[in-house]
């Protein structure tokens, strides 16, 4: 019975002296502070420092959904084969599209150093595009594209832009097709420098490549995309003066590709609190090509002009007028309502005149250069825009 208790309490005694050797193995780490995201409101709202560094983020960017309607020729309406009988029929356009936008922002001994891009994912049924004839539709994943990709330190700006030729004196309205009378190419590389020199003045130079002369606006032809003679970049030169009452703006821009020139003047002004106006005029040379990259309406003169007229807090009124030598036009007219703040329903009538007189010839192909070839001289047609911003 002694035995027996022995050997009990010594297995007892184990069994404890186990329990306290595995207590004792385990560690429990000191809980660590949190770094908590802090705001950076140097850069506007929406920017937050970067966990452990002096660098502040803002991503942002936009759903959309477009609906279109309208004769061909009027850049808004799709033609689709009907499969049955073979005849090709009016019809819907649609697109939706998801944008992601990326801006930081830091200080640094040389000046801001900044930096931008934004992406496209875009999916839609029915498209037309001019250079395919009627009756071509598509539908599905329009693809991802790379609008812009940017770093800026100080007044110096490298990478993928838009043309200063458009930047620097500001888009042709409010209105959404404010192409109808193209006023200049988009998608470009730059090397760039933005000077401001104080009291209303500044000033721009840029070095571009840009992609293929024709590819906003215009007939939608490609005719040599990023290519520029030899080492010779495109260039753009611009100044501008901006007071409360508006401003007046000036740029000039040679294709060194096409060896053709344009130039762009415009007038902004704010005559109330709740109305902007515009004015602008482009003039370029066709010598050896009737359209650049640059200079991409008909004829070598253009205007356009239009405003914004905010009815109330919600709701603004936006138009647009232009036309050319080659005696193209267009007028668009929208209605901008904000549901709730960011938000945005956008209803649109669109108007294009369409020319049908002037060729050029490249490589023997004979090439209709209207803004877009149309079985439809005179065409209307009516845009439905969902955006939400965020």
């Amino acid at each position: 019975m002694n035995i027996k208790s022995l050997l009990l309490g010594s297995a007892a005694a184990l069994i404890a002296v186990s329990g306290a050797r595995a207590a004792d193995a385990v560690v429990v780490a000191e809980p660590e502070p949190a770094e908590y995201v802090k705001i950076c409101d140097v850069y506007g709202a929406g920017y937050y420092y970067i966990p452990g560094t002096e660098i502040c983020l803002r991503i942002g960017g936009y759903v959309r959904y477009d609906i279109s309607v309208g004769e061909r020729g009027s850049f808004d309406g799709a033609r689709y084969t009907d499969y049955l009988d073979g005849d090709t029929n009016d019809g819907y356009y649609k697109q939706a599209r998801f944008t992601l936008r990326t801006y930081t922002g830091q200080e640094t001994e040389m000046g801001t150093l900044k930096t931008y891009t934004e992406t496209r994912f875009n999916w839609g049924t029915g498209h037309a595009p001019a250079e395919f004839g009627p009756g071509y539709s598509d539908f599905g994943s329009r693809g991802v594209s790379l609008n812009f990709a940017w770093i800026q330190l100080g007044g110096l700006r490298v990478g993928k832009d838009e043309t200063a030729f458009n930047t620097f004196t500001g888009y042709a309205g409010n209105v959404i097709q404010d192409t109808i009378v193209p006023y200049g190419g988009f998608d470009t590389n730059v090397v760039q420098y933005y000077f401001d020199a104080g009291n209303g003045f500044s000033a721009v130079a840029s070095l571009e490549t840009g992609s293929g002369f024709l590819d906003a606006g215009g007939s939608g032809a490609d005719f040599g995309n990023d290519s520029i003679d030899s080492y010779v970049p495109y260039v753009v030169g611009g100044l501008k003066y901006t007071q409360g009452w508006g401003s007046i703006s000036g740029v000039a821009a040679y294709d060194s590709t096409m060896e053709e020139w344009a130039a762009k003047v415009r007038l902004d002004v704010t005559p109330m609190q709740n109305l902007t106006l515009f004015l602008m005029a482009g003039y370029g040379s066709d010598d050896n090509v009737p359209r650049n990259y640059y200079k991409q309406w008909g004829g070598n003169w253009a205007v356009w002009g239009g405003g914004t007229y905010t009815i109330n807090e919600k709701t603004s009124f936006n138009l647009q007028a232009s036309y050319d030598e080659a005696k193209e036009a267009g007028v668009a007219a929208n209605i901008a309502y904000d549901i709730v703040p960011g938000f945005t329903i956008t209803a649109e009538v669109d108007y294009a005149h369409n020319s049908h007189k002037t060729t050029g010839d490249f490589g023997g192909y004979e090439y209709n250069w209207t803004n877009l070839p149309s079985d439809k001289k005179n065409a209307v047609g009516g845009f439905l825009r969902f955006q939400r911003s965020f």
